[in-house]
C-alpha cells in the first residue's frame, strides 16, 4: 500500500562561520541532538512514536550521530542512523525517511543533518605496505585523478563546472554579490525566523548568549570587493574561483519531521509539504559540479512535472559556477532560484545544508501562498540530487 510523506515540522540552527564564529565550540553531537529536539517539539507527537532518527554527517569521523541524538533527545525507542551522501547528506536523509513512510514501513521519522566543521576530527592511518602513518587522512570518495584532486574542490567541482559551462570570474563575482544582498535582505525582512530556533551557547570564560542570526552573508560585498579578491589558484591560467564566489566553511544543524499523510491527519498536525519525487545521479568526478543539472530533470519526470511547474529552486551554491551552470542549461528564471541566497552567502554546512535548503523554500513558499519547490545541489565525487516538495498554502 503507498502513503503519501508529509513534513509536518521542522527547525534548525542559524549557520555559523567556522573555526572563529558563534558555534566553533559546539560539536556535532550537541548541534544534532537540539535541532532533532526542537523539530520533535515542534511536532507535537509523542516521542515514543518515532520511529526512527536518520542524520546526515560528513566529515565527521563516523559514528551512528543519529542514535546519539535519539537518545539525548528523548527518543530511546528511536534506532537512529548516520547518512553520509557528502554535500547531499541533508537532502539524501530526507528521502531516506521519506522512502520508508510511503513503503508503509514507518510512520514518523525525524531527518536532518548536522556539520561542524570547526571540531572535525583530524584522523590519521597507516599507509597500505608500510609502517608509516599518513597525517590528516581524508576518506576519498573517488580515485584522484588530475582534473579531479580529491581535496581541492576548488578545482574538482567549481573551476572545471566554469570552465565546461563557459562561465566568466564576472558571472561568478555577479552571481555571488546578488546571492549575499537576498541574504541580508532575508535576515533583515524576518525571512528566517520561522526556521530558525535560538540556541544558547556558552563561551570559553563561562558566559552565554543566544546564537539565532545567520552570521556568514557579508552586508559589505560589493562588485570592487569581490574583483579584488586573490584567485585561488593564480598558477592556473584564468582561474576565477575565489573565497568569494565560493561556499564558505560552517557550522549548523537542521531537522525535519516527515510522517504519513493519513498519520498527520489524524493527529491533527498540518503538512507543511509533501514529499513529490527526488532523484540521484552520478557523473565523472571532475564533472561534480554539473550533477545537478541531471538530478533535476529526473526527479521531476518521476514527479510528472517540468521546469515550468517549479515556483521556487534552490540550487546549492558549493560554487557559484554549479548553480550558473544548472539555471544556464535548463533555462531557469534567475529571480526564481536562490531567492535568499545560497551556499555562497549563507553557508555550506555541508551535511545540514540540504535539510536547510528544505526548511527555507518550504517556509518561504508558504508566504507566497504555496506551490512547487525543488531543491538540488551536486556532492562530492561525482554526485547529484534533486528533491521536489509540494508545498500547500497555509491553513
Amino acid at each position: 500500500m503507498s502513503h503519501e510523506a508529509v513534513i509536518v515540522s521542522g527547525a534548525r540552527t542559524a549557520v555559523g562561520t567556522a573555526f572563529r564564529g558563534s558555534l566553533a565550540g559546539v560539536d556535532a553531537l550537541e548541534l544534532g541532538t537540539r535541532a532533532v529536539a526542537e523539530a520533535v517539539r515542534r511536532s507535537g507527537v509523542p516521542p515514543e512514536l518515532f520511529d526512527d532518527v536518520i542524520m546526515g554527517e560528513s566529515l565527521y569521523g563516523g559514528g551512528a550521530i543519529g542514535r546519539y541524538a535519539a537518545i539525548e533527545a528523548g527518543l530511546v525507542n528511536a534506532p537512529g542512523l548516520a547518512h553520509n551522501r557528502h554535500c547531499a547528506s541533508g537532502l539524501a536523509t530526507l528521502q531516506s525517511a521519506a522512502a520508508s513512510v510511503i513503503a508503509g514501513m514507518d510512520r514518523v521519522v525525524v531527518a536532518g543533518g548536522v556539520q561542524s566543521s570547526s571540531t572535525m576530527p583530524r584522523v590519521n592511518r597507516r599507509v597500505p605496505g608500510t609502517d608509516d602513518w599518513e597525517e590528516d587522512w581524508l576518506a576519498p570518495s573517488h580515485r584522484e585523478t588530475p582534473d579531479a584532486p580529491i581535496r581541492d574542490m576548488t578545482i574538482t567541482v567549481g573551476w572545471n563546472a566554469a570552465v565546461k559551462a563557459g562561465i566568466s570570474r564576472e558571472d561568478m563575482d555577479a552571481w555571488a554579490l546578488r546571492s549575499h544582498r537576498r541574504a541580508v535582505a532575508g535576515i533583515d525582512g524576518g525571512s528566517f525566523t520561522e526556521e530558525i530556533f535560538p540556541l544558547e551557547v556558552v563561551r570559553r570564560d563561562g558566559t552565554a548568549f543566544t546564537f539565532e542570526v545567520d552570521e556568514h552573508p557579508r552586508r559589505g560585498s560589493t562588485p570592487e570587493k569581490l574583483a579584488s579578491l586573490k584567485p585561488l589558484h593564480p598558477e592556473i591560467k584564468g582561474f576565477g574561483i575565489t573565497a568569494g564566489n565560493s561556499a564558505g566553511v560552517n557550522d549548523g544543524a537542521a531537522a525535519v519531521v516527515v510522517t504519513d499523510r493519513a498519520f498527520a491527519e489524524a493527529s491533527g498536525l498540518e503538512p507543511l509539504a509533501a514529499v513529490r519525487a527526488w532523484a540521484s545521479v552520478g557523473v565523472p568526478p571532475g564533472e561534480t559540479g554539473l550533477a545537478p543539472q541531471l538530478a533535476i530533470p529526473k526527479a521531476l519526470d518521476r514527479a510528472g512535472l517540468s521546469v515550468g511547474d517549479v515556483d521556487l529552486w534552490e540550487i546549492n551554491e558549493a560554487f557559484a559556477s554549479v548553480s550558473i551552470a544548472a539555471t544556464r542549461a535548463l533555462g531557469l528564471d534567475e529571480d526564481t532560484v536562490n531567492v535568499l541566497g545560497s551556499g555562497c552567502s549563507l553557508g555550506h554546512p555541508v551535511a545540514m545544508t540540504g535539510t536547510r535548503m528544505v526548511l527555507t523554500l518550504v517556509h518561504e513558499l508558504r508566504r507566497r501562498g504555496g506551490g512547487v519547490a525543488v531543491a538540488a545541489m551536486c556532492a562530492g565525487g561525482g554526485m547529484g540530487t534533486a528533491l521536489v516538495l509540494d508545498v500547500p498554502a497555509p491553513a
